[in-house]
């Protein structure tokens, strides 16, 4: 996006909870960067609470605020990441963070990533405080959240709708409508719903930074990527079966773990690599659009980023989705899959090695998402910063009234 436009002195202060992965953190992190680009004299800070948010470069004008960590556990729970403090007493340190930065921060937009409230409500003292000002709230979601049935259970125990009117100027959904209204047949009143706007995909670029000669294969490979790993075992180990089987493979494999992968299954998946000749692994790399955009087809498990990435690179892809304790990375691959975007494999079936096989060989011959007609989707970014303007230079009267009524 090409502007002339100024924010000057403005601030936008961005939540993201990071709970788990990498997800939320590089999507706030790629929003911030495309604003400061677009707009001279607009300031962005983000709060996070991701372990790893310093091994990330930041663009001038974007900082961060880490809060302390928590883990979210398979079951669904959440634990501190620092097993010598307490969890409610981990929460009440976040949320006392959280709302002293805004309060000096002052930001002219305040965006709440994913969670309506935060983690365990954490972000509602903020939310009451901005009620009082003349900040702009919004709700950033992923394309997919869960099962319609799953999530109108969780945000109707939690009295979401009530949230939502009361506190937010806008809902942003960071997709595109061919893939569906995260928010269909979850009750939500139709005021509510008047305030969500589709901004597209978030397209992910090539950062301008020379790669390490080290992190990027001279040869032509399959990049095999968990995202954060925490949760991606199943995957590599299908994906090592099929290699460590003795059948012919038409491309080597990169495969990245991601840092959050449990210290024992990672040993173990280094040495089944270190004795296959067509294999390679990294633990972790910070340049993964660099091995994204050279990678010749992709193997992952359906997350929201992976996915842009996917659609932004233009590349082949085959997805072996979780579906606990969310069935968002499912959904995704069913309705890219329909759209003909990719390929999937059922993650909850037998995991037979000979159908690794097939998929990995045939991945390259699938067809390029750019043959469907993807540019379409993938102008979030423009999308966000459009919306940006509006909210803090003052939007239009259909897109105030809103913020109006909850003031």
């Amino acid at each position: 996006m090409t502007t002339s436009k100024r924010l000057d002195n403005a601030n936008v202060l961005i939540y993201s909870h990071d709970s788990f992965g990498l997800g939320h953190l590089r999507r706030c992190r790629e929003i911030a960067h495309s604003l400061v680009e677009n707009y001279k004299g607009l300031r962005v800070l983000i709060l996070s609470g991701s372990p790893i948010i310093g091994s990330f470069d930041f663009r001038a004008r974007v900082d961060f605020v880490r809060i302390p960590s928590v883990v979210k556990l398979r079951s669904g729970d959440y634990t501190s990441l620092n097993t010598h403090i307490d969890l409610d007493q981990t929460l009440s340190i976040r949320s006392s963070i959280i709302n002293h930065t805004a309060k000096v921060f002052a930001p002219d937009l305040f965006l709440v990533d994913k969670e309506p409230l935060g983690l365990r409500s954490e972000v509602r003292k903020t939310l009451e405080y901005f009620r009082g000002t003349s900040t702009r709230v919004v709700l950033g979601l992923r394309d997919i959240m869960d099962d319609a049935e799953a999530l109108r259970r969780e945000w109707s125990r939690r009295d979401i709708a009530a949230v939502l009117d009361a506190y937010y100027d806008e809902v942003w959904v960071y997709g595109h409508s061919l893939m569906g209204n995260p928010l269909d047949d979850i009750g939500l009143p139709s005021d509510v719903l008047q305030r969500l706007r589709f901004t597209g995909y978030i397209m992910r670029h090539v950062p301008s930074v020379r790669a390490p000669d080290w992190q990027v294969p001279e040869q032509p490979y399959l990049l095999v990527t968990t995202g954060g790993g925490g949760d991606g075992k199943e995957l590599i180990d299908w994906v090592l079966r099929a290699y460590e089987s003795g059948a012919p493979m038409r491309y080597p494999a990169l495969v990245v773990l991601g840092p959050f992968m449990p210290i024992a299954e990672r040993h173990e998946f280094i040495r089944r690599i270190d004795a296959l000749d067509d294999v390679e692994v990294r633990t972790f790399s910070p340049i993964m659009e660099v091995l994204m955009e050279r990678a010749v087809a992709v193997v992952a498990m359906g997350g929201y980023n992976t996915f842009c990435e996917i659609l932004s690179f233009d590349k082949r892809a085959l997805l072996v989705p979780r579906s606990t304790p969310r069935r968002e990375q499912l959904i995704r691959a069913e309705r890219a899959a329909a759209l003909g975007l990719l390929n999937y494999l059922d993650g909850d079936g037998p995991r037979r090695t000979d159908d690794m096989v097939g998929a990995l060989n045939d991945l390259p011959d699938q067809p390029l998402p750019s043959s469907r007609g993807i540019d379409r989707m993938l102008h979030g970014l423009d999308g966000i910063s459009e919306r940006v303007t509006e909210l803090i230079k003052g939007a239009a009267p259909d897109a105030t009234s809103t913020a109006s009524a909850r003031r």
